[in-house]
């Protein structure tokens, strides 16, 4: 760059002309210095503006530098100073940006929690990130506000302090399910234009439903249930054009149910309501326990198709002496049960006395096991198996019994070679030796990391066995119902979340094999391992499908089966669903499904929790042992939740194993803050069944 030699400090400001003469035209001018007299100094008029370029410049002739690239480097100074003062400010932006709150919404949910009672478990520290540390809080990904609140089961009580929640104007999702609410429906609410879904259920909110649901557009979701909530439901809830779920259930709403014709809304329960009228034709398309428990007309029953020719039926009466002897009939056979049941009492009681007792099998030998096996039939391994035994292998392994169970006794076999299997000898095996395999085919086909792999079988008339792995871990029943107190080892929370997760996969899987039509059956805390990972692992597929009709079920294992079933054998997905529930319970609670009080009230776990959770939201449905385990209480509520939902009287009601494995599987994400904000939307569409709705035992804890 040709610049003079002269101090650049030097540089004359000469007076500016508007424009150059032709002699001095900017290509060819030269910078004037103080040792160079300057005749005619001219500035580009681009730039005779600019304090920076604003000089006096000569002819090439008056030893001036070169003018352009005297112009290129000024140019680039100028531009190198604006540029940082440019970084300095966006900096500045982005910094402000990333650190700063909601300011509004943070004011508005301080003025919230500070006004209402609370669990010690929410701890909101003004001088903490609203979006990054707060309990239950979810902000927009640029932080500039709260879109989704959840508080389930947060000990909240009383009413909800007006102007403080209604401040979130970016609030989409609300989630107070679970407390003690109280107090009329805050109008406020109705300043919260974007929310979308609304979970209030489970509280003690009373007086009349809003008269305007016009205002939530943009409302998917809305659950009212197990209020208190009284009058008639607004037919502006028709307006909601984007409804999905309404669920008004087990309040006292009054009068006709409105024409809701929203095409789009896909679950409705207005169930146990003091509802009367006709149920409107857009809305007869729903189950009838959507509308049961209420005064309504019965909804008009499909028209039987009659053939053209049929002759009406003639109505038959029954004459005296047929009655008698039916009567008298069923006297003799129930007096002939009775007998029967005293019998076998008697025998029963005799051998717990050592008095009179069948030979008992206890160890898995010689003894225990028939020998009376054909000599083709041999143990049939599935693919993939690394095992080799015969039958002769198993009568010399040393075996203990694991558990006595509705099919069959368990083993623990160690065989010669120091392989461990667990052997599970069936009893009554009601189907022929072709269906036996073929069912037993398919179970074991299945692979599945949360599923206990089916190693081999063996069939003869007089013996079915079936082998399976063994997990050292034990199972989920013996780490719960393991004798307490010194030298137990505590089961922590996290076992037991795995253990649902693991379980959860493993029934879901089920139940995409044989194209869908497979079930288990038979779930139960007994039936689930724990694998090396510590998750759940299912044991005993597709077993009750080979059984013959099942009694009555025991004490421990009855409080698992759904309330539909009566027969193992036709067990379904939902029932499926129902003991898994169940299991979910059993993990919070430590009890038994079915257990004893002071050694004589006989209490059934889903009512048992269905009465806590009813009259007030404590601490005491909890298995004491989590109680030391801090930070945990949320994700316990969560799966509460969910095993509620599990266990709804109706099928219809109950969730598939699909969305609860992403439910349970996102309980520990929604705590740690991992979990996307558009997940949280989730709803729970099942919630907590009323007492009155659940079968079981009617004997609950005052």
């Amino acid at each position: 760059m040709l610049l003079p030699q002269a101090n650049p400090t030097s540089v004359s400001i000469s007076t500016i002309s508007a424009s150059p003469p032709p002699s001095l035209h900017p290509t060819r001018l030269r910078i004037c210095t103080s040792e160079t007299v300057c005749e005619t100094p001219a500035v580009s008029p681009a730039f005779s503006n600019d304090p920076i370029l604003k000089v006096g410049f000569c002819s090439r002739e008056q030893g001036g530098g070169d003018f352009k690239s005297w112009f290129v480097f000024r140019l680039l100074e100028k531009m190198e100073k604006r540029l940082e003062l440019l970084v300095v400010l966006v900096t500045g932006a982005i910094f402000l940006h990333v650190t700063a709150d909601p300011v509004d919404d943070k004011q508005a949910l301080f003025d919230f929690i500070h006004n209402i009672s609370h669990s010690t478990s929410i701890k909101w520290n003004e001088s903490s990130s609203v979006c990054k540390t707060w309990t239950g809080v979810v902000c927009s990904k640029d932080q500039s506000g709260v879109i989704e609140l959840h508080l389930p089961g947060a000990a909240l009580h009383g009413p909800i302090p007006p102007n403080t929640l209604s401040r979130l104007s970016a609030l989409q999702v609300l989630n107070l399910s679970s407390n003690t609410l109280t107090g009329p429906f805050p109008s406020d609410f109705s300043k919260l234009r974007n929310l979308s879904s609304l979970y209030l259920q489970y509280n003690n909110f009373s007086g009349p439903l809003p008269l305007d649901f016009s205002v939530w557009k943009n409302v998917t979701v809305m659950n009212l249930s197990n209020n208190a909530f009284s009058g008639n439901i607004s037919s502006s809830i028709s307006s909601l054009t984007h409804l999905t779920v309404l669920n008004l259930a087990n309040n006292s709403l009054s009068g006709e149910i409105p024409d809701l014709n929203v095409p789009s809304l896909q679950q409705l329960d207005l169930a146990n309501n003091n509802l009367s009228g006709n149920v409107p034709q857009s809305l007869q398309r729903f189950p009838s326990w959507a509308f049961s428990g209420n005064s309504l007309a019965p909804l008009p029953p499909a028209l039987p198709v009659q053939p053209p020719n049929s002759k009406p039926r003639k109505k038959v009466k029954l004459g005296k002496h047929a009655m008698l002897g039916i009567v008298i009939g069923g006297c003799v056979l129930g007096f002939v049960l009775i007998a029967v049941l005293m019998i076998i009492c008697r025998y029963n009681k005799k051998g717990e006395n050592g008095i009179v007792e069948k030979p008992k099998k206890e160890l898995f030998s010689k003894e225990g096991l028939s020998r009376k096996h054909d000599k083709n039939n041999r143990i049939s391994f599935f693919e993939g198996s690394n095992l080799a035994f015969d039958l002769e292998d198993l009568l010399r392994a040393s075996a203990d019994v694991l558990g006595k169970g509705t099919f069959g006794t368990t083993y623990k076999a160690a065989l010669e070679d120091a392989t461990t299997v667990v052997v599970k000898r069936l009893k009554e095996v009601s189907v022929g030796k072709k269906e036996f395999e073929q069912q037993i085919e398919i179970v074991g086909s299945i692979r599945h990391e949360n599923i206990a792999s089916l190693r081999a079988y063996y069939y003869s008339k007089d013996e079915k066995l079936v082998v399976y792995d063994y997990y050292e871990q034990g199972s989920a029943s013996s780490l719960l119902h393991a004798k307490r107190g010194e030298g137990r080892i505590p089961f922590d929370w996290e076992t037991r979340l795995k253990i649902a997760i693991g379980a959860a996969r493993g029934i879901a899987h089920i139940h995409t094999q044989n194209g869908g039509k497979l079930v288990h059956g038979n779930i139960k805390a007994s039936n689930i391992f724990l694998n090396s990972q510590g998750y759940g692992c299912v044991c005993d597929v597709g077993l009750p499908t080979l059984m013959g009709p099942t009694p009555p079920p025991a004490a421990r294992t009855g409080g698992y089966r759904a309330p539909e079933v009566k027969d193992t054998r036709k067990s379904s997905p939902a029932s499926d669903v129902y003991s898994f529930g169940v299991l979910l319970l059993e993990l919070l609670t430590g009890k038994s499904p079915i257990h004893t009080i002071a050694g004589e009230e006989v209490v059934h776990l889903v009512r048992w929790v269905n009465s806590v959770v009813r009259e007030e939201w404590t601490a005491e449905v909890f298995d004491v042992e989590l109680l030391r385990y801090p930070n945990i209480e949320e994700e316990m509520v969560e799966m509460l939740q969910i095993g509620m939902s599990c266990v709804a009287r109706m099928p219809e009601q109950r969730p598939n194993m699909p969305d609860l494995v992403k439910r349970v599987e996102e309980i520990r994400q929604v705590n740690t803050g991992t979990r996307p904000s558009s997940g949280l939307s989730t709803p729970i569409l099942n919630t907590p069944t009323p007492p009155s709705e659940i079968a079981g035992p009617s004997s609950l804890p005052q």
